[in-house]
């Protein structure tokens, strides 16, 4: 179990990267055969010799082709292959979409590499569940917004966050929290471990080393002796020491945004009512988190066809108080309603300020009400940190 205000990391790592993100943008000029699908290779140019395997599909992996050997000899392992060449311009764009998404959630985002990122996501660290839930919401919402699908490693450090995103793969959650390393990650080969060099392994195994494991129950110091201040490294990552923060490139959020994908379509305004008021909680919650307030509020309908419109409203004042948010979250879905079955809904909070800042009227008569409200969603807040997101229910919630 998590334990209330424990950091939570997670490591994000895009499946087959480069051959997922050539294969959805195919699909979206309408092409009918999904890259995944089929024994497939991002290779480069033969003809300049850099004819090289640079991702590859799963049923080209179970002919046995790698990634970095040559297109001539993936070809003689399967002569039905298909090349598909690089598309680095595409790539970059895809990896700055999906971080684009991850800062919906969190302004604490370090891009490890283009198809990997380390999220610090500790405001959300209440319980168990609501850690799994958000990891599974992100996952989700990558795959339907941008065409692709990711692993997710869960713990509550960088380290084996990423070891956990290495587990069972494609489309996968995996925790690896410290007190998890001895069932989960103790009996994997040394190799497995990360920063654990090919070279490395042959002197491990020379010390009786063969597991990770092993390696965490064998003495530090005899391990420096032998590999300098690696050794000591090893060490530490082997038994799940690790200090390192995740470095954010601090850009500023430019919005916060939430959406659920409905397990049945919705037919009726009550129904929907519900559902909104839960992603208006989860926003704002996080708005006051970032100590920001809004101007703009937009929401979004996908109906049962799959059609997305979309309709916004920028405020005379920003705020950060749930009930305001809500009225004219209604507001916006009555004016945008047709009436059909909906699939999803999404509620956006974009154009923020600092919550310090408030543009004032003389005709502003209710500042203690609106203190009264951000005193109630402030005291709100603190316990569902403390004590969990299910302290404190609406009795709405209660009814469904």
């Amino acid at each position: 179990m998590i334990k209330i205000n424990e950091k939570l990391i997670f490591h994000i790592d895009v499946n087959s990267a480069f051959l997922s993100w050539s294969a959805a943008d195919k699909l979206r000029k309408g092409e009918d055969i999904d890259l995944r699908n089929v024994a497939s290779v991002i290779g480069g140019d033969e003809e300049s010799r850099r004819g090289v395997v640079l991702a590859k599909s799963m049923t080209a992996k179970k002919s046995g082709i790698i990634t970095g050997e040559s297109l001539f000899t993936a070809r003689k392992k399967c002569p039905n292959l298909v090349v598909v060449p690089p598309d680095f311009r595409l790539y970059e764009m895809c990896s700055i979409s999906m971080r684009n998404v991850f800062e919906d959630y969190t302004p604490f985002v370090e891009k490890f590499s283009i198809d990997e990122c380390y999220l610090d996501v500790t405001s959300y660290n209440t319980s168990s569940e609501d850690a799994l839930k958000l990891a599974y919401d992100i996952k989700e919402r990558i795959k339907l917004e941008l065409g692709f699908t990711v692993n997710i490693g869960m713990s509550d450090v960088k380290l084996l966050s990423k070891m956990a995103s290495d587990f069972e793969k494609p489309d996968r959650v995996h925790t690896l929290y410290k007190n998890e390393i001895q069932k989960k990650l103790w009996h994997l080969p040394v190799g497995e471990l990360f920063m654990v060099g090919k070279r490395s392994v042959p002197r491990l195994n020379n010390l009786n080393i063969f597991t990770i494991g092993d390696l965490a129950r064998y003495d530090a110091q005899f391990l420096e002796y032998h590999f300098k201040s690696s050794g000591s490294l090893m060490w530490k990552y082997a038994n799940g020491i690790d200090d390192r923060e995740v470095k954010s490139d601090k850009r500023e959020v430019k919005g916060i945004s939430n959406s659920t994908t409905l397990a049945d379509d919705i037919r009726n305004k009550s129904d929907a009512y519900t559902v909104l008021l839960g992603l208006v909680e989860n926003t704002s919650t996080r708005l006051r988190y970032l100590k920001k307030s809004c101007y703009c509020i937009s929401i979004t309908i996908r109906n049962h066809e799959f059609i997305d419109y979309s309709r916004s409203t920028t405020l005379k004042n920003s705020t950060d108080l749930t009930d305001e948010i809500l009225k004219t979250v209604k507001i916006l879905f009555d004016e945008l309603w047709r009436g059909e079955p909906i699939r999803l809904l999404g509620v956006s909070l974009n154009n923020l300020a600092q919550d310090n800042f408030k543009q004032t009227s003389i005709f502003d008569i209710d500042n203690d009400g609106d203190k009264k409200k951000r005193a109630i969603d402030k005291t709100i807040d603190s316990l569902r940190k403390r004590y969990g997101e299910t302290i404190v229910t609406k009795s709405v919630f209660l009814k469904k």
